[in-house]
């Protein structure tokens, strides 16, 4: 029996899913407005790259309900483009909780996440395992939003790259 959930007062922001799996403290900041990746090389390196990747695509940059920032939408498949696979799980949870927007919406599409400057894509397909996953992840992000305090520092092979860091460490 398909587990009956409120979607309305679930659903957030697609880079807070992808904070989660990253790091459950720099989700904690940034929903509390502390944005650090304006100062970040890294994020810019990003933007320019999911800017000027793939010129032929009509469909660029499609915002819905001021939540969710689908980089490209095909007729049949929405694409992300990402600098690098170095957070794959992120990158996935994100796609797929698009592809789980777009559905509650009446759209079923297919996913990708385009690493151009790797020359890799990876298809993601919405099932119901990934469909749970995805309301787990957004169970999740409210938990820690509603948190008092931000989460403990989890130190991590790649914080010192995070934006945040100084934020965190110093």
């Amino acid at each position: 029996m398909e587990e009956r959930i409120d979607f309305q007062s679930l659903k957030t922001n697609g880079v807070k899913i992808n904070y989660l799996y990253v790091c459950e403290r720099k989700l904690w900041l940034f929903d509390r407005g502390i944005q650090m990746e304006s100062r970040s090389d890294k994020v810019l390196m990003g933007k320019l790259l999911g800017e000027h990747s793939y010129p032929k695509e009509k469909t660029r940059e499609v915002l819905i309900d001021d939540l969710i920032n689908i980089d490209i939408v095909g007729d049949d498949e929405i694409r992300e483009v990402k600098y690098s696979n170095r957070l794959p799980d992120a990158d996935r949870i994100q796609l797929l909780y698009y592809l789980y927007y777009l559905k509650q919406l009446g759209i079923e599409k297919r996913g990708v996440i385009n690493y151009p400057k790797m020359r890799k894509r990876e298809e993601i397909v919405l099932t119901s395992e990934a469909e749970n996953e995805v309301i787990n992840a957004l169970r999740r992000v409210k938990e820690i939003v509603n948190l008092d305090k931000p989460p403990a520092i989890q130190s991590r092979s790649y914080c010192k790259k995070c934006s945040y860091y100084e934020f965190c460490y110093v």
